[in-house]
């Protein structure tokens, strides 16, 4: 019988997925050319209450996360015409994502070709190094920050084409618990798939920004305020640093669970705010009354005014918001742009609310220059920035790694997975 030919990954879509904590989304694309994509397909699988998998961007069941990413991604690849998908690249966060500056120093003794091989094995010392330090953390990302070639600074990544016999690498690694990464590789095991590559959030987010408006805005300084279901981020970017990254465990989630609490169901509070919510009373253009059910334990119907409804977001925004803005305050002279991003930001007013209470230039974070002008429209909206940016990364991932065989995880990694998983309380 003929043996079935391996497949390189270079020889599949880039898939790219983001394990949120209400959805898992997949999207499918092909580069048409350096930095455009054609998005070929995109699926999504809602967590249900009762079944959550992901929490505060942290996998807090396995198995379950397991069944969900291979149900996504075999329904993705059945949408597009493809047997199967069996590798995906994927961007990573967290309540406890943490950064920290780390290096590596090569001396060749002579001049020689800067290798991909080279540049893996100091990332890899790097990763290595922190997790020694503490065995209670895993690196989730190390993102480059600058080059050194005989005591020379790159300003790109050095390729083959350079030589040097005194090489520096430096990076920033963003680190987080353990638990993170394990349960993250165990649901891809329980998958049936591979992660063709890790990237962390912000990194994805800034590449995508940093592509459409242009590197200035990078080296000139930004933040990024990134509204998610559960948790919202504050990341701050200047000249090849990350200066900081915030997390807290709050988003547009706690906005709709505190709507609940005024006597509605979820998902009348959810449709509320999505359709009818502002971040501020300030802001609202026309105060209607909306009559709405009340929740099924109080039963009748309820009447809001748009401005009763804006005042009390507002009053969870604050709250959401304060811890981040506090740190904000610390850097903001050193950052021109603060970009807003997630499916939080959507909601009307944001931007010029953000504005007013940090006095800094805010605006919507784009990818559109990255897609096909034949995209879809609902795609260029924030909620899909991070699968683009994380295409982008993949694409840059592929083109340094050519060839690269394709691996899913074998039978005996899937049998000792279950096997710890008689053992390990999940909860």
């Amino acid at each position: 019988m003929a043996r079935k030919q391996a497949k390189t990954a270079d020889s599949l879509p880039l898939v790219a997925l983001d394990l949120g904590s209400d959805s898992v989304r997949a999207m499918a694309a092909r580069r048409i050319a350096p930095d455009l994509f054609q998005i070929l397909g995109v699926e999504e699988r809602p967590q249900k209450m009762g079944n959550v998998c992901v929490e505060q961007g942290i996998i807090t069941q396995s198995s379950n996360a397991g069944y969900v990413i291979a149900e996504v991604l075999k329904l993705l690849a059945n949408r597009i015409g493809e047997d199967e998908l069996p590798t995906a690249f994927i961007s990573v966060g967290g309540q406890s994502m943490q950064i920290v500056a780390v290096h590596s120093r090569r001396d060749q003794a002579r001049k020689k070709e800067i290798s991909q091989e080279l540049l893996d094995e100091m990332e890899r010392e790097c990763k290595e190094k922190i997790e020694s330090r503490n065995p209670d953390v895993a690196v989730l990302g190390l993102v480059p920050s600058f080059f050194s070639l005989d005591g020379v600074e790159q300003d790109e990544v050095p390729t083959n084409e350079q030589r040097a016999a005194l090489v520096e690498a430096h990076y920033i690694a963003f680190y987080g618990r353990k638990t993170m990464d394990v349960m993250m590789q165990k649901a891809f095991s329980q998958a049936g798939r591979s992660i063709e590559c890790a990237f962390v959030r912000p990194e994805t987010l800034l590449s995508a920004f940093a592509t459409c408006d242009g590197n200035h805005v990078l080296m000139n300084g930004c933040a990024v305020l990134d509204f998610g279901a559960q948790t919202t981020s504050l990341t701050v970017y200047k000249g090849g640093q990350y200066l900081l990254n915030k997390v807290v465990p709050k988003g547009g989630y706690h906005i709709t669970r505190m709507l609940e609490q005024q006597g509605l169901s979820f998902t009348t509070a959810e449709v509320l705010k999505r359709q009818y919510g502002c971040a501020s009373p300030d802001l609202v253009e026309k105060n209607v009354r909306l009559r709405v059910p009340a929740s099924p334990e109080i039963g009748g119907e309820m009447i809001i005014t748009s401005r009763e409804l804006a005042e009390a977001i507002e009053l969870k925004l604050k709250e959401i918001l304060a811890p981040l803005l506090e740190e904000l305050k610390k850097v903001e002279s050193r950052i021109t742009t603060l970009y807003i991003t997630g499916g939080g930001s959507m909601m009307a007013g944001m931007e010029d609310y953000i504005q007013s209470l940090t006095g800094v230039r805010v605006q919507y974070g784009a990818h559109n220059l990255l897609l096909h002008r034949d995209t879809e429209e609902k795609y260029l909206s924030p909620e899909y920035t991070s699968l683009v940016g994380t295409l982008l990364l993949g694409q840059d991932y592929r083109d340094s790694h050519k060839n690269q065989l394709v691996r899913k995880p074998g039978f005996f990694d899937r049998v000792k997975e279950s096997t710890l998983d008689m053992f390990i309380d999940q909860n």
